[in-house]
């Protein structure tokens, strides 16, 4: 393998502004991963699965997307808890597989079949939820999106999880992933996968960075139609691939966040009920 040959602008870009020589792509797996380490290091979470599937896919003379499918499983496997720290495992009996992975134009419906959703889910929860809140791109009219409703669930303390957790499973939901600030529900894998539900803490970083990134672009037209443009290119590339379409808006969604967090200063914009 020629050194360097295969990565993307961006990518060499990154890593020559961080110092970070590649010949060890050359050692195989494990020679990706340890740069990938170092690369995730100096940038955090902008360094992503993306990233790692395209230095193993380069140390191989490939395109990131041309890996096999078990390549690309172990490599999640093997990058699960630098990317998701004080993630729990994976309940069982929790997977989905099969599930249409596509992005369409905006429906007028997603608000009602939040309004549906909100309505259970209240009802199970009662006062153990502060606030539910319609998030995701589903939430801001003329976005392109994946057609599942993403819901997030405020309570007051995410680790008290008898506070809240069987209450919400009972409105048809299972808990999928626990991370130390969120915990995520979705459907059994017998039922069709329309929601996913986001518990919080009231107050806490994850539920204000996700309801000042959906105003954002509700405010902001021409974002909302780079995003919807992003998406739908990626969407061509990572379609039988989830996990590496989510972290591959990771950049935009990261400079979305700060621009918003600059708008939110200037025009005082507050969480709203």
């Amino acid at each position: 393998m020629v050194a360097g040959a295969g990565l993307s602008g961006g990518l060499q870009r990154r890593l020559q502004d961080a110092g970070i020589g590649i010949a060890r792509l050359g050692d195989g797996d494990s020679g990706a991963f340890e740069v990938w380490l170092q690369l995730r290091a100096h940038f955090g979470r902008r360094a992503t699965l993306v990233d790692l599937y395209e230095l193993e896919a380069t140390s191989r003379g490939v395109r990131p997307q041309d890996l096999p499918a078990s390549d690309r499983e172990r490599l999640k496997a093997l990058s699960r808890a630098v990317r998701h720290p004080g993630c729990a495992d994976v309940p069982p009996g929790s997977d989905r597989h099969g599930d249409s992975h596509e992005v369409i134009s905006y429906d007028p419906a997603w608000p009602e079949l939040f309004l549906a959703w909100r309505g259970r889910l209240a009802a199970t929860l009662g006062r153990a939820a502060t606030r539910i809140d319609h998030v995701g791109s589903t939430s801001v009219p003329g976005l392109a999106a994946k057609p599942v409703i993403d819901i997030q669930v405020s309570v007051p303390d995410v680790a008290d999880e008898s506070s809240y957790l069987s209450r919400a499973e009972s409105a048809g939901l299972i808990l999928r992933l626990r991370e130390h600030d969120h915990r995520f529900l979705w459907p059994p894998p017998a039922r069709v996968r329309d929601v996913h539900v986001h518990i919080c803490a009231t107050g806490g970083a994850w539920e204000r960075d996700h309801l000042l990134f959906r105003d954002y672009l509700r405010s902001h037209a021409a974002v909302r139609d780079n995003y919807a443009a992003l998406k739908r290119e990626l969407i061509q590339q990572w379609r039988h691939d989830r996990k590496a379409y989510g972290e591959a808006k990771t950049g935009f969604v990261l400079d979305t966040l700060a621009d918003a967090s600059q708008w939110a200063a200037r025009s005082q914009w507050r969480l709203s009920r």
